[in-house]
């Protein structure tokens, strides 16, 4: 599932199926997380930027990264939820069943072994990232303009994606920081769900974008 970047004929953005059932991600990730994060926090997004667009018609039939890269400029509540719309997308797109999310292999294993000294450094640094982040966010890893790959974390509805961000480039993965994430089913134990998360990271995905950036 590619989270829509273009709203549908009717100008309204669409919650779409997840790409897996809602329990295919267990035992690290539950089906009633899945189902309420989904179904509800994700659905109540796209719901509210569809309210906010529609009292601004100027912003109406644009394409969704087009907003978020006008972000400053947008008023606050069609910035939160293009922003947590496109960032929930993007993470439901970054795991795949456990099993089947792959491997880093390739160049994109070459480049973690560089810049992290391999993927046990990454999930590391990766884990240190989000356990540091304070309040809810997400925790990205991300081709830097200068094609090195960083971790790192954004606030709220923030990504790489947005006018003046602090962490900018291309994104490959990325966590959910928010409680509604991970509180089911590992209740304040945040470390123990990061660390969890890395069997159902889509590592295919992030190698097909990490190749698509670098053709750009």
């Amino acid at each position: 599932m590619d989270t829509p970047t273009l709203p549908a004929a009717d100008g309204r953005f669409a919650l779409v199926p997840l790409p897996w059932p809602e329990d295919a991600l267990a035992p690290v990730i539950d089906a009633e997380t899945m189902a309420l994060h989904h179904g509800a926090h994700h659905r109540a997004y796209v719901e509210k930027l569809n309210a906010a667009i529609a009292e601004r018609p100027s912003l109406g039939g644009q394409a969704l990264d087009a907003l978020l890269a006008r972000a400053r400029t947008l008023h606050a509540d069609v910035r939160t939820n293009a922003g947590q719309h496109w960032n929930h997308g993007f993470f439901w797109d970054s795991m795949a069943p456990p099993g089947e999310g792959g491997a880093p292999e390739g160049e994109l294993l070459r480049a973690i072994e560089r810049d992290f000294g391999g993927p046990g450094g990454l999930a590391e640094a990766f884990a240190a990232a989000g356990a540091a982040h304070f309040g809810s966010g997400w925790a990205w890893l991300v081709r830097a303009r200068n094609g090195r790959l960083v971790v790192g974390t954004t606030p709220d509805e923030e990504s790489p994606l947005m006018e003046g961000a602090a962490l900018g480039g291309t994104p490959l993965l990325v966590n959910d920081l928010w409680e509604h994430a991970f509180y089911l089913g590992y209740r304040n134990r945040k470390a123990d769900y990061l660390a969890a998360w890395w069997k159902v990271a889509n590592w295919k995905a992030a190698a097909a974008r990490f190749a698509a950036a670098r053709r750009q």
